[in-house]
């Protein structure tokens, strides 16, 4: 049986057009850009050259003062600090993002990613008690805990402290945590909304770093991976993270990442 293609929305013949003459190309590519939320030669030579200039201030994310503010305390009281993150792709290098920042900070620091069958996804109870009877006092999840409203409250009760980054749409109920990044947060103003949780954990090290560059240069590979690994949509900041992070990825020196680069025969 042939295929084709059904096209919904019908092209917009003079946008497509006009943009077509200012950069020279094709109907094809500029109705493609128009369909990306593209609708300048400026935007179109953005979307095509991402620089670390497109990154926006983390301070802008509601709580991100809050969040950083209490991580950095923890990290000058010495106190054990607990990484939540998830078993995908997405949670993995968010974590590995996190933990590695941390310990470069000299901070006292463990880590948990769920199993998937035993586990379940997000937090879990018996995790938050096995992590308090290490000493954490400090839970900081990613890309997970926006709908852990119990089992914050379970934290809160054995005296931890939360806080919560994760990209997933916010329910009704939020959890009573010291800071919640999310820019799907109720009230939250933050430019881009389609990040995923890797690039949440990557924000939240810009902020307790200060230099957004100098983490971009280390980190790259990392937010590449989630980033395309959980299908986010590459506009905005999201073409910053894959392009610095695919020439990155070319030149690893994590051990992992070459052994999995060598076995795919990339």
């Amino acid at each position: 049986m042939k295929k084709r293609w059904v096209i919904n929305t019908p092209p917009e013949w003079e946008k497509i057009d006009k943009l077509s003459k200012e950069l020279n190309c094709s109907h094809v590519i500029a109705n493609l850009l128009l369909q990306r939320g593209v609708d300048t030669a400026e935007e179109a030579h953005a979307f095509f050259n991402p620089t670390p200039n497109m990154l926006h201030d983390p301070f802008l994310m509601k709580d991100m003062d809050r969040a950083a503010g209490r991580v950095n305390r923890a990290l000058a009281d010495g106190e054990r600090i607990a990484v939540f993150g998830d078993y995908d792709v997405d949670g993995i290098t968010a974590t590995v993002i996190l933990v590695d920042y941390l310990l470069s900070r000299g901070g006292d620091v463990v880590h948990y990613i769920p199993r998937r069958i035993e586990d379940g996804y997000g937090l879990g109870k018996d995790a938050i008690l096995s992590l308090h009877d290490q000493g954490v006092r400090l839970l900081v999840t990613v890309d997970c805990g926006i709908t852990g409203v119990e089992e914050v409250a379970y934290a809160n009760s054995l005296g931890m402290d939360v806080v919560i980054t994760d990209h997933h749409e916010c329910k009704d109920k939020l959890p009573l945590a010291i800071a919640i990044v999310d820019p799907h947060k109720p009230g939250d103003t933050y430019p881009h909304k389609n990040l995923s949780g890797v690039a949440l954990a990557f924000k939240l090290v810009c902020a307790l770093s200060g230099n957004p560059e100098e983490m971009l240069r280390e980190y790259a590979d990392m937010v590449c991976l989630g980033t395309v690994a959980d299908v986010i949509p590459l506009v905005g900041e999201n073409r910053v993270f894959v392009s610095r992070g695919l020439q990155a990825l070319k030149r690893t020196t994590r051990p992992g990442l070459a052994a999995l680069i060598k076995e795919c025969g990339c």
